[in-house]
């Protein structure tokens, strides 16, 4: 048998699962310990396919728009990402036990919103179009309330005038580089405008893309676990290799892998989004030790220990 060639491999960390992811999950696992099968849960409850299948094995049931839940009070969870006002509004009106497992970070963003609108400002969101977080956030407010960029194109076809009273908000898990980008367009063409008290990009976001970063220009090729679907897991991608990583691929299992991309490499860098769990990235290193000697050094450029509680509805069970 002819040796495996030596493969050097600098782990990020942090990597993987956030406070509102965990806290997301354990949503669904408290609803369905407590009120048993099926509970229903609007949405994908992260953006993670491993994640989905396996709560959909112990009994959730993912919907896309609430009309396809069932009558009764069986739970209603609604995702990480956060729900347009509309949405509890009318699991209300069908009385329907309502569970909100929006990430505490993106109702900081919701509530900013709210408050600019209260001092009739107009409010500009910088995200992408379409995302969940996007249309929940978009959502908590009156239609037209909330103008959308993307870029600083988007910022130049702005229609106010310099002087507008304006605020922006932004989705949280956004590629750092490309908000800042966009702020800054945003803050040259209107200097009066009111930011965030504090940024609103997420701790995690921040904290794995400044991993990524610090070692993007060290290694041959990256490898990124997660979902395609997954904002935060597409902007590790992109930030490995605009840090200088010439190759990169996003991946959500092991047969994912294109082996084309890793055939003459000596290092690697691996990281997981936001919404991935070490499980897989434990496949993903399994699968690179079946072609490759590893040798894995983990690199950490901050240490978390955010957690936040459980929806009122479900702490007394788990007191």
């Amino acid at each position: 048998m002819s040796q495996k060639p030596t493969l050097k491999i600098l782990l990020c960390a942090p990597r993987g699962f956030c406070a509102g992811v965990v806290r997301a999950i354990n949503v669904v696992e408290q609803a369905l310990a407590k009120f048993g099968a099926p509970v229903y849960v609007r949405h994908e409850i992260v953006h993670n396919r491993y994640v989905v299948e396996t709560l959909k094995k112990k009994g959730a049931v993912f919907i896309e728009e609430l009309d396809e839940a069932p009558d009764g009070r069986q739970p209603v969870i609604f995702s990480a990402h956060g729900v347009p006002k509309d949405v509890p509004a009318e699991a209300e009106r069908r009385n329907l036990l309502a569970i909100d497992a929006t990430c505490p970070l993106v109702k900081k963003v919701h509530l900013e919103a709210e408050f600019h609108h209260r001092r009739d400002l107009k409010i500009i969101l910088v995200g992408h179009k379409g995302h969940p977080e996007v249309v929940g956030t978009m959502g908590q407010l009156p239609e037209g309330s909330v103008i959308l960029v993307e870029s600083a194109e988007d910022v130049a076809a702005l229609p106010f005038s310099p002087d507008e009273p304006l605020a922006y908000v932004t989705q949280t898990t956004l590629s750092i580089d490309d908000m800042s980008a966009v702020v800054a367009a945003l803050q040259s063409r209107y200097p009066g405008i009111i930011g965030p008290h504090r940024q609103d990009i997420c701790y995690a976001t921040t904290n794995r893309q400044a991993a990524v970063k610090a070692i993007a220009d060290k290694v041959d090729a990256f490898v990124v676990v997660g979902s395609p679907n997954s904002s935060n897991s597409q902007r590790l991608r992109e930030v490995a290799e605009r840090s200088g990583c010439k190759t990169s691929q996003l991946v959500l299992r092991a047969d994912d892998i294109d082996w084309t991309k890793f055939e003459d490499i000596k290092s690697l860098g691996v990281t997981a989004g936001a919404s991935a769990p070490e499980v897989l990235v434990e496949e993903i290193l399994n699968a690179f030790a079946e072609k490759f000697e590893l040798d894995i050094e983990t690199v950490t450029t901050a240490t978390e220990d955010v957690s936040f509680p459980l929806p009122r509805q479900l702490r007394e069970e788990v007191a």
